[in-house]
């Protein structure tokens, strides 16, 4: 994890994130390991996918899923293709397909989203099924096999409210629906917290913007993980 963060071929950008971001405690979290297959669900420009690249190692795998709903807004080529070119991230594929195809190659040791759940049911993305993607999620994982969601906090009890206004999502959505995917819930990290967050605005406003409370909540899939 140290060789992955200190990786010389992360933007400096990236490094100037890590302390909101935290992937010294996420990828622990998320149980990432070397020789783990895992993919990075919307996966933007890439921050994950460098770390995940390092982590897992050469006998590892990562796919980064652009889904369709996103990649024809942007009208752009995705920028995470530019990590999939780089020859020090090898084993980076990028897969490309609408979210509820979700599928990946092989079975996945892990999968992985950071603040992007909550767009799943905003109407800038259809919105989409969210059962279904969340049902594809839990083919694609070998038994045992983890589902991470990290995403910005709305107000308990605000449902679906602050999605498209304040690209919040409330912790208790997220969880019900991925339990009725079949997930068991597998824990939570409280290392993204923040009290100072009064949920009140977007994620995107000045005030807040990096410093957003956060939840981190760990599923898995139902059997006995083969590693």
């Amino acid at each position: 994890l140290d060789a992955a963060l200190s990786d010389p071929n992360r933007p400096a950008a990236d490094m100037a994130r890590d302390a909101n971001r935290k992937p010294g405690e996420t990828v622990p979290f998320a149980g990432i390991k070397p020789g783990m297959k895992v993919a990075d669900l919307i996966p933007g420009g890439g921050y994950f996918t460098r770390i995940f690249s390092k982590a897992v190692g050469p006998r590892g795998k990562v796919y980064a899923y652009v889904p369709d709903e996103l990649s024809k807004l942007a009208k752009r080529e995705p920028a995470v293709n530019a990590v999939a070119k780089d020859p020090a991230y090898s084993n980076v594929r990028v897969l490309l397909s609408t979210l509820p195809r979700f599928t990946t190659p092989e079975k996945l040791d892990v999968v992985f989203t950071a603040q992007n759940y909550h767009d799943m049911h905003a109407d800038f993305m259809g919105p989409v099924d969210v059962a279904a993607v969340n049902r594809q999620i839990y083919n694609s994982l070998k038994p045992g096999g983890l589902y991470i969601v990290i995403d910005h906090s709305a107000r308990p009890g605000s449902g679906l409210e602050a999605v498209n206004s304040f690209h919040r999502i409330d912790p208790a959505i997220v969880r019900r629906e991925v339990e009725a995917a079949g997930f068991i819930f597998d824990g939570q990290g409280h290392f993204l917290r923040d009290p100072k967050d009064k949920m009140n605005v977007s994620v995107f406003d000045k005030s807040i913007r990096g410093e957003t409370d956060q939840f981190v909540y760990r599923f898995r899939k139902p059997g006995r993980a083969r590693r």
